[in-house]
């Protein structure tokens, strides 16, 4: 993770705002060429930057610059960061509120107990037992916040958000560690999440293949998104696009893109 801890620096402040600014002009010049049936009424698709391996303190300076959804990858590195940012602004005057947490990586169930301590959104859940473990940790979490054995998150008292994520290339599974459920497991899984206390099912989320046109893969979760709709019409969520990405998910009908290095810069080498 950076070294870098001083949210004041005016450098990395200055740095940020002008990428963030470029990536901003990028989703409203995609959201112009969309057609109407992928427009959203006019809204434009929603920015969450992924802070990976980044520090506490460029959360805070991205949140000043106005940005209020960050994802990420790893609990063990979201799960201090989002603590450190919460301090931070809390101690500003007047008190600042923290960004939404999206947690966007995969996730092994053993872990949803921590997540549900700081995020407010799960982008990445891919099969039946993830559901029943983030179920399990948003109501004990619920639990312990009544006992006063702990301090509240998000969902102590708003559901869980959830997006089911799809495997665009089913058949790069068995060597894609990128994860998501097979097209045709999409369907009960969101009864899964739709039938669980304390879950909210949002919608759907897909990260491109890594050979092909992401376009043509994108256009596919904009269908299943549609066909889940019908049943589920307030599941309206298509989280899709990255910094390579970002136009074909766009022109595709994503609600929501989720950038790291265009906003951030190069990744920092991991020690």
């Amino acid at each position: 993770m950076s070294t870098d801890t001083n949210p004041q620096d005016p450098r990395r402040t200055a740095e940020l705002a002008q990428r963030l600014s470029a990536v901003r002009q990028r989703i409203l010049d995609a959201a112009r060429q969309r057609d109407e049936q992928r427009a959203h009424g006019g809204e434009l698709p929603s920015l969450v930057v992924v802070t990976k391996f980044f520090p506490a303190a460029d959360v805070l300076r991205l949140r000043e610059l106005g940005v209020r959804a960050v994802g990420e990858n790893k609990d063990q590195e979201a799960g201090p960061k989002a603590a450190e940012v919460a301090r931070a602004l809390h101690a500003q005057e007047p008190p600042v509120s923290p960004p939404v947490w999206h947690f966007v990586g995969q996730l092994q169930s053993n872990k949803a107990k921590h997540v549900v301590r700081y995020a407010s959104w799960v982008h990445s859940v891919d099969r039946a037992s993830l559901v029943t473990a983030l179920g399990r940790a948003v109501r004990s979490h619920r639990d312990a916040v009544a006992a006063g054995e702990t301090a509240p998150g998000p969902c102590a008292e708003s559901d869980l958000t959830c997006l089911v994520q799809v495997n665009l290339d089913p058949e790069a599974s068995a060597h894609d560690t990128r994860g998501g459920a097979h097209p045709d497991a999409v369907a009960d899984l969101a009864r899964a999440v739709a039938g669980t206390e304390g879950l909210q099912l949002g919608g759907v989320m897909a990260v491109a293949p890594r050979e092909g046109d992401p376009r043509a893969a994108f256009e596919k979760l904009w269908e299943i998104s549609q066909h889940l709709q019908r049943e589920y019409p307030r599941a309206r969520v298509v989280s899709a696009g990255m910094s390579g990405d970002l136009e074909a998910a766009v022109a595709a009908g994503a609600t929501h893109v989720r950038i790291g290095s265009d906003v951030l810069g190069p990744r920092p080498a991991v020690r």
